[in-house]
């Protein structure tokens, strides 16, 4: 069997009652006709999932993820539309939900995993591994009231993972507990992705998203507003947090062939992104180890008070390798006049390691970019870093080492 999700015509709607009274006159009237108005949290959603692929949905507080998640599992029912689901699933949506305070954490194991639909032998066959990735010690055979919120969430996520599901279905859930059980949560959805799960995973972490998944959904009010590669989407998601009215909000390709998201009031505009190597012959280019320059011009169309320029180098799947702008680097840009060009120049060392890089570019009113954004435009340049006389090495940074050996007499430190 496939472990695919296909989601079609799905919509969620829920009664707006103008008055309890009017509620009350529609249950004790109901051949009169409905006297409520349909509230929709869901409209028109159309999606699939592949087996296999890894999905991201990512949207504002209120936008209907969780009540498409929600819709998925079963747990609500839908207005219109259907989900076909096929394979055995897994649902982090609210972990530890089900469990009693006064059970220990070993006696909520078996009650909660009997309720996830696993046998009485399978769940004693599965104890040792739960206890162990929950790392609680101790606690396991205590009440769970004396757990903390972090521990109670270790010990839900370790059961709701403890089998590998044909489809799993995430909201959230990689925020569980403190940042070493982040990593150890986020590294086992990691082997399920790898070992051909279906995965579906609500996040407001970008990298989580674009580390993950094959592609991501923009859910806007109820409303699929963009699906596609995860960075593309997560840029848009972007633009939206500092436009909500989408009027300044354009994707297009650039002239290297990426899709490029930007944004903005227009008072101030980018006219030109450019990399150049330390003899200032322009380039797509640089050696890793030489000092570049990127410069960043830009035209101001009114007269602004103040201005500050931002840069971000993003890597090819858009984590952030750094970021910095002219208010931090303490150069004040200030009474701009209309009509008039600037170039804001960055000259820096290329440590990064082998590989394309893009640049995204900010033209804001002050060090916040949500006060007023003039210009935001994700991957303004693609370039590349290329190793052409430093050793052969692995990752994203070159760190320049100085390595040594020294040798230690062995009988010197024998003692008498």
């Amino acid at each position: 069997m496939t472990h695919s999700v296909e989601v079609r015509g799905l919509g969620k709607a829920y009664k707006h009652y103008p008055s309890q009274w009017v509620r009350l006159a529609e249950w004790l009237l109901p051949f009169g006709g409905p006297r409520h108005q349909p509230a929709w949290v869901l409209k028109d959603i159309d999606f699939s999932v592949e087996p296999g692929e890894a999905l991201g949905i990512v949207g504002f507080n209120g936008a209907g993820k969780s009540t498409l998640l929600r819709i998925i599992t079963g747990t609500t029912r839908p207005t219109e539309g259907e989900v076909r689901l096929n394979g055995r699933v897994a649902a982090l949506l609210e972990l530890g939900m089900g469990f009693h305070a006064e059970f220990t954490g070993r006696q909520n194991v078996v009650l909660s995993g009997q309720l996830l639909g696993l046998g009485r032998e399978e769940i004693e066959e599965l104890l040792p591994a739960i206890e162990d990735f929950a790392e609680i010690g101790s606690y396991f055979d205590e009440p769970l009231r004396t757990y903390s919120s972090g521990m109670a969430m270790r010990l839900a996520f370790s059961l709701a993972t403890a089998r590998r599901p044909e489809v799993l279905i995430v909201d959230e859930a990689l925020s569980v507990g403190d940042a070493y059980f982040q990593h150890k949560s986020f590294s086992r959805i990691r082997e399920f992705r790898e070992q051909g799960t279906t995965l579906l995973i609500v996040s407001h972490d970008r990298l989580s998203i674009q580390a993950l998944c094959d592609r991501a959904i923009l859910l806007h009010e109820g409303r699929l507003l963009r699906q596609g590669e995860p960075e593309v989407v997560m840029d848009f998601y972007h633009a939206l947090m500092a436009d909500r009215t989408f009027a300044h909000i354009r994707q297009e390709l650039n002239a290297q062939g990426a899709v490029q998201t930007t944004s903005g009031t227009g008072e101030a505009t980018i006219v030109a992104v450019t990399l150049a190597n330390a003899e200032g012959r322009v380039s797509d280019a640089g050696r890793v180890g030489e000092e570049v320059e990127l410069a960043v011009r830009f035209r101001v169309h009114l007269d602004l008070p103040s201005l500050v320029v931002g840069l971000m180098i993003k890597d090819r799947l858009g984590h952030e390798m750094f970021g910095i702008n002219s208010h931090r680097l303490g150069i004040p840009i200030q009474n701009l006049v209309a009509g008039t060009e600037y170039v804001f120049r960055l000259r820096f060392v290329m440590t990064l390691g082998e590989g394309h890089y893009s640049v995204t570019t900010a033209l804001t009113r002050s060090d916040a970019h949500v006060d007023r954004t003039y210009e935001w435009r994700d991957r303004a340049l693609i370039f590349y870093a290329i190793n052409v006389d430093k050793p052969r090495f692995v990752g994203c940074n070159w760190l320049a080492p100085q390595a040594s050996l020294e040798c230690i007499d062995a009988r010197e430190q024998v003692s008498p």
